[in-house]
């Protein structure tokens, strides 16, 4: 394994992950840098050594910083949020290839860019609603859509495991039990 495919999971002070998705990583050298400069606790190693001439350490695996960071109360209006509330899939056909947002009340209309008038769309469904209504286009949501709270978003990114997971950081992350590997 390369020194780039060796980052370290970053866990708050509590020991739970900043984020689930993405889920928070840091460089193998942000991480060193980290422990230098005091800011985090070692929790787990590589068995890999880095060093220098006059030093060398086992290459942390997973760190807690050693002051807790308050999560943010209400998430962040993005687009990639606007994803993870709606789990990847077209809220008309349930479709996740090509996403896009459609304003379900169109901006011309009135419609404003809010958590609870966007949801994600697949690019057939938002072109075959265009500018009209969801009403002039018969189309209706899956689910309406709503202000997700930090507690759903990390949960909906729960869903979604990234391709790499190492055996030390098992312990600290919670994924939906089908998705286990």
């Amino acid at each position: 394994m390369s020194l780039e495919q060796s980052p370290a999971l970053v866990l708050n002070a509590d020991y739970r992950p900043l984020s689930y998705f993405p889920l928070s990583l840091w460089p193998w050298q942000e991480a060193v840098k980290a422990v230098f400069l005091e800011r985090v606790n070692i929790v787990s190693e590589y068995d890999r050594i880095v060093h220098s001439p006059s030093f060398q350490m086992q290459l942390p695996s997973v760190v807690s910083l050693k002051r807790y960071v308050r999560p943010a109360r209400r998430p962040a209006f993005t687009r990639f949020n606007v994803f993870l509330r709606d789990r990847f899939n077209c809220q008309y056909c349930g479709d996740g290839d090509d996403l896009t947002f459609d304003h379900m009340m169109p901006r011309w209309n009135g419609g404003t860019t809010c958590w609870t008038n966007v949801v994600t769309a697949c690019a057939p469904c938002n072109l075959r609603k265009g500018g009209r209504t969801l009403r002039e286009a018969r189309m209706t949501p899956r689910v309406a859509p709503f202000e997700p709270s930090m507690h759903d978003l990390q949960k909906n990114g729960r869903a979604f495991p990234p391709n790499y997971l190492h055996e030390s950081w098992r312990d600290y992350l919670y994924w939906d039990a089908e998705l286990e590997p």
